[in-house]
């Protein structure tokens, strides 16, 4: 067995959709990225390479490239699955703890919890998707941003 972390931030910017686990949260700002930053797809991205000492996604789907410009990044944690995969191993969990102080993402943990299951091809019940307010402090407490922790454990088959 292996387990990973992962963290990711960005920052709040105008004329910007906010994607958070690939579903589109109504919001008057959006998340500053080269893809779609979608953080919390960012950050369990992350923790799934990191359990196999595989960098991060900056190294497989770099801000510099093209390619990546305005990405799904539904598609991006699809790849790194299938990296994953390729390599004998199987996902056993995820748990994430989005730090938000707005917008409220209750009524939307279900259905990001379905998109990501859905993206890594494990069920539901195996994605823990959390979101926590940091009660006015740092920067996600004063709502210029959002940040994402995010552990995994990965399982030889």
């Amino acid at each position: 067995m292996r387990i990973g972390h992962g963290y990711d931030v960005h920052r709040f910017a105008e004329n910007r959709a906010l994607i958070l686990g690939g579903v589109t949260i109504p919001y008057e700002l959006g998340l500053l990225g080269h893809s779609d930053a979608d953080v919390l797809s960012h950050a369990i991205s992350d923790a799934l390479l990191g359990a196999l000492s595989l960098g991060d996604i900056g190294q497989h789907f770099p801000d510099n490239d093209d390619r990546y410009k305005d990405a799904d990044s539904i598609k991006l944690l699809q790849e790194v699955c299938r990296l994953i995969e390729e390599k004998g191993y199987k996902i056993v969990n995820i748990d994430s703890t989005i730090l938000c102080q707005k917008p409220k993402l209750k009524n939307f943990i279900v259905e990001m919890r379905k998109r990501l299951s859905d993206a890594m091809n494990i069920d539901i019940e195996d994605v823990s998707v959390k979101a926590t307010t940091e009660e006015g402090l740092g920067f996600t407490g004063e709502g210029l941003g959002i940040a994402v922790h995010a552990v995994c454990l990965l399982e030889k088959y």
